[in-house]
């Protein structure tokens, strides 16, 4: 395998994960807010979406709401296992083979592939023509160049066609993408990113579909064996009713025995064209079971599985499987450092500013608040395409609230604010008053509102409208800080407090639970199994189980740059793991597979 044509796959593929894939996020973002819509899930149920999509599905299906907008698809581009993400069908009697007897799943933007974006954007989503044309180049390069593409490989020849019209058709989408696809386009190989983004490109289901048509053919070679086999046995039976008949003539006739004969001739003619069918199907069917072996063979040699989620079952180039999410044990170090960066030369800050806040985005990026010089950063973790946006006031905590969107906790003179900022276009999008907040209470995300500390109180803010509602009151707590959400709950500990206390609200039962620790905590992150990392003012990182039952320390951790308060950040997406402390130096650490 040459490493230049692997390395043009890894630049295609990376082009088509950390850019476009996005970027049709985005744009059915935007198009669903624009509509009126809260969520995604509000806006795949609405009538004319679902009804859409529906159609994209299912075939020689006639709708009970909307019928003369019904269509009958000579093909069906939605496969089942995204229908299965996007919709359920009702429990209970009704019309099946109609659109009204599924409602929508709580499915979240990111979870939508390159696939299923495109589908839902150029089906239900307002585009001008330009834009069509580019979502529809962007899915067919995906399909002709990585989706089908089991070689993990792109010649200089196809790559030469290909990347310029990939330029073209991101920037009609994106004109501000220009220095990604630059970044990207000189990346160097990355065998394991590479092999990483193989499992996600890979067309499995199209694999499978060729699998099931191989098998397919197994089975008529098979009738025709067994069809074989029976006329073989109506032949046998029709040469010893020839025989008796012939006996039982020859007292009486000689003629029947040369009828008898003939008769005989033509059964045992008939046998041998049989049996020359059974050796030909006999040669179809080993010829069938070797494509599909090879087929199998190729798939498991990449390490895959079919389960719409593209799971790797074997890890390539490793015997060993890969660690199931749910099989953390409590207090193993599962992440080796990576790399360092000094933050005070990369951003030429002073040396007793500080930067407060770090969130590493799903894309890899990481944007920092530095509230010395009242601006935000944005850096790869790297350290490479450093920006920065000026902020009117002091940031001081930074939560995502998607692919491109950040809110951050800013201390201006009269007041603390939310504000919120396009981190790719670089400006303000709004700013929210919260009365009653402070500046070092922490912001998180949960059911797409911001969550921030009041006093006494946990707030849920809908970013959207700016509407705060109060989630629950707290007893003896001035201000939760330190927040972070995860699933259904919000976990805290008091501002100011010496107290040893993790404390979470748990949105199922309306409660609010404790538990002890050993030392104060100054940073809580959730890890891929729903278990938390919780960091120390000891120095020391505890693994808490995802029942909050049980803890352990983690072994190997480094004091040094878990030193002081320092901020633990594990992003799901990126498998990776950031912690600053205060000394301005920022630990990366990727996990082990």
């Amino acid at each position: 395998m040459d490493r230049e044509d692997q390395r043009r796959y890894l630049v295609v593929g990376s082009v088509i994960l950390e850019v476009v894939t996005p970027l049709f996020q985005q744009r059915i973002e935007h198009d669903f807010t624009t509509g009126g819509f809260g969520s995604l899930q509000a806006f795949i149920n609405s009538q004319q979406v679902i009804h859409t999509l529906f159609h994209l599905r299912h075939r020689n299906s006639w709708c009970c709401k909307d019928k003369p907008n019904c269509h009958n698809p000579s093909a069906l581009p939605l496969v089942y296992c995204q229908w299965n993400k996007l919709y359920s069908e009702n429990p209970g009697p009704g019309i099946h083979n109609c659109h009204c007897k599924f409602s929508a799943n709580p499915v979240q933007l990111n979870e939508l592939d390159i696939s299923l974006s495109s589908l839902i954007l150029l089906n239900c989503c307002k585009l001008s023509q330009p834009e069509l044309e580019a979502v529809q180049l962007l899915r067919q390069y995906n399909n002709d160049y990585l989706s089908h593409n089991t070689t993990g490989c792109i010649t200089q020849t196809e790559y030469n066609t290909l990347w310029p019209d990939l330029v073209t058709y991101v920037l009609r989408l994106d004109p501000t993408k220009q220095d990604d696809l630059v970044r990207i386009e000189h990346r160097p190989l990355d065998e394991s990113l590479c092999k990483k983004y193989f499992t996600f490109l890979l067309d499995l289901h199209q694999q499978i579909e060729e699998i099931k048509s191989t098998m397919e053919s197994v089975h008529s070679s098979i009738q025709a064996v067994s069809s074989s086999l029976s006329g073989l046995n109506s032949s046998t039976e029709t040469v010893f009713q020839a025989m008796d008949t012939a006996v039982q003539g020859m007292d009486t006739r000689v003629q029947g025995i040369d009828l008898a004969v003939h008769r005989t001739d033509t059964a045992v003619q008939g046998m041998d064209t049989r049996v020359q069918g059974m050796g030909t199907s006999i040669q179809g069917i080993e010829t069938s079971v070797q494509q599909t072996n090879d087929l199998l063979k190729e798939l498991l040699q990449k390490g895959l599985t079919c389960e719409c989620g593209r799971q790797i079952i074997i890890p390539l180039c490793n015997n060993q499987r890969r660690k199931h999410r749910d099989q953390y044990q409590l207090g193993q170090n599962i992440f080796f450092l990576h790399q360092q960066l000094n933050l005070k030369s990369l951003f030429s800050i002073g040396e007793r500013e500080w930067i407060r806040d770090v969130k590493m985005m799903d894309d890899g990026r990481l944007v920092f608040c530095q509230p010395c010089e009242n601006r935000l950063m944005i850096c790869n973790t790297d350290g490479s395409q450093i920006d920065s946006i000026s902020v009117q006031g002091t940031p001081w905590y930074v939560t995502a609230v998607n692919n491109s969107i950040v809110a951050v906790t800013v201390k201006l003179q009269y007041g603390c604010f939310i504000e919120m900022y396009d981190i790719n276009n670089k400006h303000i999008l709004k700013s929210i008053v919260i009365p009653g907040i402070f500046i070092a209470n922490g912001i998180a995300m949960i059911n797409n509102k911001l969550v921030v500390g009041g006093e006494g109180e946990l707030l849920s803010v809908d970013y959207q409208t700016g509407k705060i509602c109060t989630i629950t009151t707290i007893k003896g707590v001035m201000y939760p800080c330190v927040l972070h959400a995860s699933g259904d709950r919000i976990f805290f500990h008091s501002l100011g407090s010496i107290d040893r206390t993790l404390s979470w609200y748990n949105y199922i039962d309306n409660k609010i639970y404790n538990k002890k620790l050993l030392s104060h905590s100054t940073s809580i992150t959730s890890l891929q199994d729903g278990s938390l990392y919780v960091g120390c003012n000891d120095g020391l990182i505890h693994h808490v189980s995802k029942d909050l039952k049980h803890r352990e320390k983690v072994r190997g951790t480094n004091k040094v740059w878990l030193k002081g308060d320092s901020v633990i950040i594990y992003n799901t997406k990126q498998n990776k793991m950031v912690v600053l402390n205060n000394k301005n130096i920022l630990s990366i650490f990727h996990e082990y597979q």
